[in-house]
């Protein structure tokens, strides 16, 4: 059960802002001002409806998560003997043929600027005394706006060229204007810079799950990171600076155990810059937090004694799994694999398809995207699946940790010419993993200059196998050592545009599609609504 009292308000509030339930004549999902007289208590209230949006964002169906990873190459959705074709939606995703109107592109679209509206919405409340704050108010206003930052680095990361929105009380008929890709990066460091000082230093507490000055800088290490793809000039030394900022405040380490930043009670997980919290008792949303649902086969219900029967579906690329050394912990404790068993030993055995009765084992095969049965691929692992769960997980959402501000200094001293102290914080990072035989945990600069390890090419029954390799990629053990470490947390996508790979190679079921699928196109729903929104070239 989760103790912080914070993550039970955020939770509530999340409860609130999604339900409609009828009881009595009380708004429970808007202030009303007349009703509402706040303290500095209640101010954590307040703002915690802002952050809702971000875990709909990612985790609500067809939405950041799996854009995210189901295009990449670590992640697919295969047809199963369950269904999982539902038009073609998921293979659509990983063939990146999505259209203008496909569900990834309309969801993505439209949470993100739910959370905009939203920051805006209370912005403007306590900018205009509708809601009488008073101690704290400055501080308030520049975390929420940092947050505003938060959506508009996403839609930088998916759309590029988005509206910029900072008013709540728009004149009825306005249309905003596009903005360039550049236009939305100069904004979200303009805004994180510029609030920056009125953050909280406070780790945890009432400001857990909430921007304080290290999460901040987490966002600006994300902004400079990619800002060559963003922008076209690179930002190396500036994300070096600001990972430096969290480094250095001595506030957060690795935690001896990766699993540990991922368990069901996570929260006080030392490495955790920003979480997004959860508790099923609370988040209740149907898609809250199902990946376990989403990825488990029907029998594994007795292997967790879960509430509901999980409904198969989404596995490794075989191809990914194939990168790891077997010797890597990461690799049998992020991914659920071979005989599977209930709660109390017995073997479990298929329930459907071609293998019905036979014993469920997952293996390390996916005959194509078109068709499968349901041992074929590991599936996600990596959170904990508490037994007893519900649809939804109780697990925190690690959206920032000390972890990927490491790899993100590693990687830019490693473009920046600056190899072998690249190579220390990269070793510092595989240590925990390599309990067992720690000489495999070391990696040398001249190791990060390699190409990458992944034998990138289609293996799948519907078309000849091709071989790509993985070779040619710049800094490409880089790259393999952010799959290892970051699997299944809503990243691959972004990391393999940075390293050129994601419109460049084939894996699986994949083939090139276009550069241009490096950004999603703006949903048609939008350009209908908005004469001055010009789509995304190639869509």
């Amino acid at each position: 059960m989760k103790t912080k009292i914070t993550i039970i308000l955020i939770a509530v509030l999340s409860f609130i802002c999604t339900n409609c339930t009828k009881l009595h004549d009380t708004s429970y999902s808007l202030i009303i001002s007349e009703q509402f007289e706040p303290t500095s208590e209640d101010l954590a209230s307040i703002v915690g409806t802002t952050y809702v949006n971000w875990r709909q964002g990612l985790l609500f169906w067809n939405s950041i998560l799996r854009i995210m990873e189901v295009s990449s190459d670590q992640s697919v959705i295969p047809a199963r003997p369950n269904g999982w074709v539902d038009g073609g939606v998921h293979r659509l995703i990983f063939e990146h043929q999505w259209s203008t109107d496909h569900e990834v592109v309309e969801n993505c679209w439209n949470h993100l600027y739910a959370g905009v509206n939203n920051c805006n919405r209370v912005l403007f409340q306590i900018e205009s005394g509708s809601i009488p704050v008073t101690e704290g108010k400055e501080e308030t206003i520049a975390e929420l706006k940092v947050l505003r930052a938060s959506y508009y680095y996403m839609l930088c990361d998916l759309y590029g060229n988005v509206p910029i929105m900072t008013k709540y009380d728009i004149p009825e008929g306005f249309i905003p204007e596009q903005s360039t890709r550049q236009d939305v990066f100069d904004f979200v460091i303009k805004e994180v810079t510029e609030n920056m000082p009125l953050l909280s230093e406070e780790k945890g507490g009432i400001m857990y799950g909430r921007f304080n000055q290290w999460a901040a800088w987490a966002l600006l290490a994300k902004m400079y990171l990619n800002a060559e793809v963003y922008t076209g000039t690179s930002h190396w030394q500036e994300c070096v600076e600001a990972c430096d900022k969290v480094i250095e405040s001595g506030l957060f380490e690795l935690d001896a155990n990766q699993r540990d930043v991922f368990a069901t009670n996570n929260e006080n997980a030392k490495e955790i810059i920003l979480a997004l919290p959860f508790d099923d008792q609370y988040v209740t949303d149907w898609n809250a937090f199902d990946i376990h649902m989403q990825t488990l086969q029907p029998a594994n219900q007795a292997t967790y004694k879960l509430a509901s029967s999980p409904w198969g579906g989404i596995c490794a690329v075989p191809q990914f799994i194939d990168t790891f050394d077997p010797d890597d912990i990461r690799l049998k404790e992020n991914w659920i694999q071979g005989d599977q068993y209930s709660a109390e030993g017995d073997m479990l055995l298929c329930t459907m398809g071609n293998l019905s009765g036979q014993p469920l084992s997952y293996i390390n095969e996916v005959p194509s995207i078109a068709s499968s049965e349901e041992i074929h691929g590991f599936r996600h692992g990596k959170f904990e699946i508490a037994i007893g769960a519900r649809v939804q997980l109780s697990n925190d959402w690690p959206l920032f940790r000390y972890a990927d501000v490491l790899m993100m200094k590693a990687e830019s001293l490693l473009r920046t010419g600056s190899r072998n102290e690249a190579a220390e914080i990269v070793t510092r990072v595989r240590e925990r993993n390599f309990k067992a035989t720690p000489e495999k945990a070391v990696v040398t600069g001249d190791q990060l200059l390699q190409g990458s390890v992944y034998d990138y090419g289609r293996r799948d029954d519907l078309v000849p196998h091709t071989f790509e390799g993985g070779g040619d990629v710049p800094f490409g053990r880089m790259l393999d050592e952010l799959g290892w470490e970051f699997n299944q947390e809503g990243r691959r996508r972004q990391d393999m545009i940075r390293f050129g790979v994601y419109t460049r190679k084939s894996w699986f079921s994949h083939s090139p599609n276009g550069d241009y699928h490096s950004i999603l196109p703006i949903p048609r729903s939008q350009l209908e609504k908005n004469a001055n929104l010009k789509q995304n070239p190639g869509y």
